[in-house]
């Protein structure tokens, strides 16, 4: 909840305002959706807030949603994960009665004897914990329904720090009804009997955050039979698009690919806002155009995208992974401009050699600034396949400066 957005306001036309916000309406809507499908409890699995706030207002947001659950008499659990570990503030948040928030102690039950329902939980002591914290978490009560509640990687999940891991096997093998867990940002339902979830954040910040967000509404019958259903909270969606402009012959018709398939995509995750990040692939004549200036071709996106969007569509970023139609086609027959293709054709072909391109730039890439590394902004050294991308971006433009100067 108001995690702090990185460098996006520098971008014009950005929807800084609306992201910005987007985490306190989706929780909103979390609250909402509770109201009216009037649950009988809902479980927070860890990471509300963001290491430190900027301000108390971020806690007393958090209450006031609290406080509306509770006039409607639904109890919250909750545990903390390893950004809540973070800051000093959140556990000395004083909460209204509803709220359970399980220590770190060890795992801890709750039970609602009206339900015949029992939550089993333990919240993070540090930011990096380590432990397996799902060993140490009781027997299920006999006659209940048994929930777990943890904040966890499982075996490890790609883009996500291996916190309390534990296999699978450790969760099922608990004999418990249902598993509720935090810390991966992307739904999936790891196991179906019995279910093991993780239900995603409900508002993406990025675009490693793209597709649906939302919560999972759970129902169980007299049977014990268990539907679980991702429902959207997301106000802002980030999507993923690529673009193919093979055989396209200039700018403009690259540029008419793009209006082509934009409209599908805002039809498929209307009536919300998209922040879309476009990347460009195939072998087209206008490659060595598109690629000498990236700049120019950015903005060249933005403004095609706004004439078919209009508001509801914003280009965070344009990749372009096209190449040039025709082997021989950037070397205009020869010469130097000859020489400066064949030697770079070999470099990006040359695993090694890419490698020593990467140790080369390496002190570079380590003086950025840390949140230019951490969101992706820059070529990392070690990523061959971004490094292919910036020689062809690099050619493009040493080509073009050499024509200029030739002419």
């Amino acid at each position: 909840m108001d995690s702090p957005l990185h460098r996006l306001e520098v971008y014009e036309g950005a929807p800084v305002e609306v992201i910005r916000g987007a985490s306190r309406r989706a929780f909103e809507n979390l609250i909402g959706l509770a109201l009216a499908e009037a649950v009988d409890f809902v479980l927070i699995a860890g990471d509300l807030f963001d290491g430190e706030w900027r301000d108390y207002n971020t806690g007393l947001f958090f209450v006031r949603q609290m406080r509306r659950l509770d006039a409607a008499g639904i109890p919250v659990f909750v545990v903390a994960g390893n950004h809540d570990a973070a800051g000093q503030v959140t556990g000395g948040l004083p909460y209204p009665g509803n709220v359970v928030l399980f220590g770190h102690q060890s795992a801890q039950t709750r039970v609602l004897e009206g339900l015949r329902v029992a939550v089993h939980g333990r919240s993070f002591g540090r930011p990096a914990e380590t432990e397996n914290l799902a060993a140490g978490y009781p027997e299920p009560v006999p006659g209940f329904f048994n929930v777990g509640l943890l904040h966890t990687s499982v075996t490890g999940r790609e883009g996500h720090a291996p916190y309390a891991p534990c296999s699978v096997g450790d969760l099922t093998g608990k004999g418990y009804d249902y598993w509720a867990l935090g810390h991966v940002h992307q739904f999936e339902q790891v196991t179906l009997d019995p279910p093991v979830v993780f239900p995603g954040c409900i508002q993406g910040r990025h675009i490693r955050e793209a597709g649906v967000k939302g919560c999972v509404l759970v129902r169980v019958d007299e049977g014990g039979a268990l539907d679980v259903a991702l429902r959207p909270l997301d106000v802002v969606r980030w999507v993923v698009l690529t673009v193919d402009v093979a055989g396209c012959g200039s700018r403009e018709a690259c540029l008419d690919r793009l209006q082509a398939v934009l409209p599908g995509v805002l039809a498929e995750h209307a009536p919300l806002p998209v922040v879309v990040r476009v990347t460009f692939v195939g072998a087209c004549v206008a490659h060595g155009v598109l690629a000498a200036d990236p700049e120019a071709w950015t903005q060249a996106v933005r403004a095609a995208a706004l004439a078919v969007g209009g508001e509801g569509v914003w280009v965070e970023k344009v990749r372009l992974a096209t190449r040039p139609e025709g082997a021989g086609s950037a070397a205009d027959g020869g010469g130097p401009m000859g020489e400066l293709a064949d030697y770079l054709a070999a470099l990006r072909a040359d695993e090694g050699a890419l490698a020593d391109l990467g140790e080369r730039l390496a002190d570079v890439w380590r003086k950025l600034p840390p949140e230019l590394r951490r969101e992706g902004e820059v070529v990392r050294p070690d990523d061959p396949e971004g490094l292919r991308v910036l020689l062809d971006e690099a050619e493009a433009l040493l080509l073009r400066r050499l024509r200029e100067e030739r002419s």
